[in-house]
């Protein structure tokens, strides 16, 4: 009786357990504005899509060196962006904190939605170009 009551305790704590492979859920835009959509609402805006579609792009699997190239990249396409000022890495989350020059300082996470960053739209002249920015920060 006691072996049976603790093998089910067991059972229900083990089918409780969440995956720590938490890429699915911040890469997801379910139940969210469509990127576009959004995309439309500023020139910031469209450059949050953009540098988190190349967030996405970028990601190959989740050992630690891989998290670290996708953010590499996603950051290197960000310092391309006209308006951003700053971008802090937070590696293992798959997140960027990207600042614009307009003071706006926002989460970037990864947009798997199959989207080319460059088909982003209203993204302003020159974003995107080869050659990055000097001054953006890491």
């Amino acid at each position: 009786m006691h072996r049976a009551l603790a093998s089910a305790i067991l059972l229900v704590a083990l089918a409780g357990c969440r995956a720590y492979d938490v890429y699915p859920r911040i890469s997801s835009q379910k139940g969210l504005t469509p990127a576009d959509q959004w995309a439309r609402y500023g020139h910031e805006e469209a450059e949050v899509i953009a540098i988190g579609r190349a967030f996405a792009q970028a990601h190959t699997g989740n050992s630690l060196e891989e998290l670290a190239h996708a953010a590499g990249v996603a950051t290197a396409y960000a310092r391309t962006m006209p308006d951003v000022v700053n971008i802090t890495v937070d590696t293992l989350g798959s997140r960027l904190t990207v600042k614009f020059k307009s003071g706006w300082r926002t989460a970037v996470v990864p947009v798997a939605d199959g989207e080319r960053p460059a088909d982003t739209p209203d993204l302003p002249p020159g974003a995107g170009a080869a050659g990055g920015k000097a001054n953006a920060g890491t």
